[in-house]
C-alpha cells in the first residue's frame, strides 16, 4: 500500500508539473503565460499598409494602424505615409512595437498601450526585419537593399552604430541569453555570428543558398533556424562557436518563415511553406524528424506561437487572414480576417492598454480579395500549384501569384488569355519572372484586374490567367491555367 500511495504521489506530481515553459523570444526558463483578454497579437500587413491588431482570447479583429495609404495615392511625390508595412519586432517590456516599412525605408515606434505612433525613423535602402536585443536597449534592423545592420537607441529611437555585413542582410536574431546575435542574408550565401558586446563578427557560416528571408532560436539556446527560400530548404545550425550545420529539410517551395513553440510534448520548429499553403513541423534534436503537415490556407508567411504554447497564429498572405492552430492537435481550429497581405506576426502577451486607451485603432471591414488557383491543365484547385490573390486598392487591383512547379531557372510570363482553355487566342503579358531554384517566384502585377477577372460590375470580356514560357511569343502554350473553383466543371 506505501509503495502504490507513493507511486500515485508521484504520479500526481508528474501531472501537476506545467508544460515546458519559454516560449519565443525569451528563454526556456521563463514562465509560460496563459492566454488572456489583455493579450494582443499583431500582423503587419504589406498591401494594406497597417498593423492589424487582434484578440487572441475571443478571436476577433479589434481594428488596425493605418501607416499609410494604398494604390495609387501612395504612388504620389509629395506621400508622406510608410509604405510596404512588412517586419516587426516587440520590446521585453511588451510596451514597443517596432514596425518597419521596406518601401519607405523606416521603423514606426509604436506604443502597444495606445497604438500611437510614438517616433518614425528613416534609415538605408530597404530595410526588412528588426529584432530588440534582450534587454531591450538596442533595436538591430537588417537594411536588406545595403549591406549593414543599423543598431538603435531604443529610447532616443536614434542610430547609433552600423555592423557591415555581407550584401543584403535579411533578419538578425539573438540567442535567448544574448551572448551571440546571427544574420542571414538575401542576397549572399553567408549568415553572420556578431558578439553583441563588441559589435564584432565572431564567425562567417556559409548558407546552403543565397536567398534567407528569416531566421529564429530555439527558446533553449541550443540551435538557430533559418529559411531559405530559393531552394525550399531549411538549414539548422549549432548556436555554439563553431556554428557547424547540423542537418538541411527539404521543406518545400517558397520556405517563408520558422518559429518555435514548447508545449507538454516537448519543443518543435514550425515551418511555413508557401508553395504547398501548409506549416510543417519538426522536432529540434540533432537530427530533426518530421511531425506533421498542417494545411493552412494560401500562401502561409509570418508566424508566432501564444505566450503559453498552446497556439500558433499564421499569416495567410492570399487569404487577408490569420489561421489559429491548435499546437497540440496541430490543426487549424480558426481563421480570423484582417488587413491585406500579412507578412510577419508578433503575439504580446499582456500588452493591452487601459480602458479608452487604444481611441488610435481605426475600424476595418475586411475587403475579401480575389482568390484564384492555377495548374497545370486538368489538374485540381484543391492542390494548385499556384495561388494568385487580386486585392483592391481603390481605383486599382494588385495581383500577387504565388508560383511553384515550374522548371528552375527558366523565364515565363504571366498572362490573360481570351479563353480558359485551348484554343486560348491572344495573349497579353502582365508579367515576366524567372524561376528559383526550387521552380518557384512571387509575381506581382497591379491593373483594373478583378474586372478583366470576371468579378467586377464593369462589361468588360472576360479574361483568363496562364503562364507560358516566354520562348515563343504568342505561339507558347501555358503550362499553367486558371482552374474552376472546386465543385464546378
Amino acid at each position: 500500500m506505501a509503495r502504490r500511495a507513493i507511486t500515485c504521489a508521484l504520479l500526481l506530481a508528474v501531472l501537476a508539473t506545467p508544460a515546458l515553459a519559454g516560449q519565443v523570444p525569451g528563454p526556456a526558463s521563463a514562465p509560460d503565460v496563459p492566454i488572456g483578454p489583455r493579450d494582443r497579437l499583431y500582423s503587419a500587413d504589406q498591401t494594406s499598409n497597417t498593423v492589424s491588431v487582434y484578440e487572441p482570447g475571443s478571436q476577433r479583429l479589434l481594428g488596425v494602424i493605418r501607416l499609410g495609404d494604398t494604390v495609387p495615392q501612395n504612388l504620389s511625390p509629395l506621400y508622406r505615409g510608410q509604405l510596404l508595412v512588412h517586419g516587426l519586432a516587440l520590446s521585453p517590456d511588451r510596451r514597443t512595437l517596432a514596425v518597419v516599412s521596406i518601401g519607405s525605408n523606416s521603423v514606426s515606434f509604436i506604443d502597444t498601450g495606445t497604438h500611437r505612433v510614438r517616433h518614425t525613423a528613416y534609415l538605408g535602402r530597404a530595410p526588412h526585419e528588426a529584432f530588440f536585443t534582450p534587454d531591450g536597449g538596442e533595436l538591430w534592423v537588417t537594411v536588406r537593399g545595403e549591406d549593414y545592420v543599423a543598431v538603435l537607441d531604443a529610447r532616443t529611437y536614434r542610430e547609433k552604430r552600423r555592423i557591415v555585413v555581407a550584401d543584403g542582410p535579411g533578419m538578425a536574431v539573438f540567442r535567448p541569453d544574448g551572448r551571440y546575435a546571427f544574420v542571414c542574408s538575401s542576397f549572399t550565401p553567408e549568415l553572420a555570428a556578431i558578439d553583441p558586446r563588441t559589435y564584432q563578427t565572431v564567425a562567417i557560416v556559409r548558407q546552403l543558398s543565397p536567398f534567407c528571408p528569416n531566421l529564429a532560436a530555439t527558446p533553449d539556446g541550443r540551435q538557430v533556424w533559418l529559411t531559405l527560400k530559393d531552394t525550399g530548404k531549411t538549414q539548422i545550425l549549432s548556436a555554439e562557436p563553431p556554428f557547424s550545420t547540423l542537418a538541411v529539410l527539404d521543406t518545400g517551395p517558397i520556405t517563408n518563415h520558422v518559429n518555435f513553440v514548447r508545449n507538454a510534448r516537448g519543443q518543435f520548429a514550425y515551418v511555413t511553406v508557401g508553395g504547398e499553403n501548409t506549416v510543417k513541423v519538426f522536432t529540434t534534436d540533432d537530427t530533426p524528424r518530421p511531425v506533421a503537415t498542417i494545411p493552412v490556407g494560401a500562401l502561409p508567411h509570418g508566424l508566432w506561437p501564444s505566450a503559453d504554447g498552446t497556439r500558433l497564429y499564421v499569416g495567410l498572405e492570399h487569404a487577408n487572414a490569420i489561421a489559429v492552430v491548435d499546437t497540440l492537435a496541430n490543426r487549424v481550429t480558426a481563421t480570423i480576417p484582417g488587413g491585406q497581405s500579412p507578412q510577419a506576426i508578433v503575439y504580446a502577451p499582456g500588452a493591452a492598454g487601459d480602458p479608452g486607451e487604444g481611441a488610435a485603432l481605426e475600424t476595418l471591414t475586411p475587403v475579401p480579395g480575389v482568390l484564384l488557383a492555377l495548374g497545370p491543365p486538368g489538374s485540381s484547385a484543391r492542390r494548385p500549384a499556384t495561388t494568385v490573390a487580386v486585392n483592391p486598392q481603390g481605383l486599382l487591383d494588385h495581383l500577387q501569384a504565388a508560383v511553384s512547379g515550374l522548371e528552375p531557372g527558366r523565364t515565363y510570363r504571366l498572362a490573360l488569355a481570351e479563353r480558359p482553355s485551348e484554343p486560348f487566342g491572344r495573349l497579353q503579358p502582365l508579367a515576366l519572372f524567372k524561376t528559383n531554384p526550387a521552380g518557384a517566384a512571387i509575381v506581382a502585377a497591379l491593373g483594373p484586374l478583378k474586372t478583366l477577372l470576371g468579378e467586377g460590375d464593369d462589361p468588360l470580356p472576360r479574361r483568363y490567367l496562364v503562364i507560358v514560357p516566354s520562348e515563343g511569343g504568342e505561339a507558347a502554350k501555358p503550362v499553367q491555367v486558371q482552374l474552376p473553383p472546386p465543385g464546378l466543371p
